[in-house]
């Protein structure tokens, strides 16, 4: 029996995927818990149009990413940190601190910590190479400049 999953169920699939499973599976587990409806060609000319909508949403965003991908690649951003005598900085420069100077020097909003990959801790002053995530298989290369206050 086809049916078309309403939540992401472990060994089956995510929200949203149409599957084949045993009738009994279906009848007795999936849609009495509301985990999936049955795929009736009503349902299915509405899950062809949902899936029809998250791609064309889905070709946007990846668009819109390229673009920014443009627009940031190869540029550089300033952290100023303190530092003690010998050069070393006071602690390190976070994932956090870039996404915040991004927002502040570049005017970009909605970037999280977790999308910065940096190649090694920061902890000097000087230039390191870092990416941003801005979509699946999308980064941007930029540097950090980190000069001593």
């Amino acid at each position: 029996m086809k049916v078309i999953l309403k939540s992401d169920v472990s060994k089956l699939g995510k929200s949203g995927a149409l599957i084949d499973v045993s009738d009994g599976h279906a009848r007795n587990f999936l849609i009495p818990k509301g985990l999936a409806v049955e795929a009736t060609p009503g349902k299915m000319a509405e899950w062809k149009a949902e899936q029809a909508r998250l791609k064309a949403k889905d070709d946007k965003n990846r668009q819109s990413a390229l673009e920014l991908q443009k627009k940031l690649q190869g540029r550089s951003i300033t952290i100023e940190g303190r530092a003690g005598e010998n050069g070393k900085l006071f602690g390190s420069i976070t994932a956090a601190q870039i996404a915040e100077a991004l927002e502040a020097q570049h005017g970009l909003q909605n970037f999280d910590k977790r999308d910065v990959k940096l190649d090694e801790p920061v902890k000097n002053a000087g230039n390191f190479k870092f990416s941003i995530k801005l979509y699946p298989g999308i980064q941007a290369d930029m540097t950090l400049t980190v000069t001593v206050s």
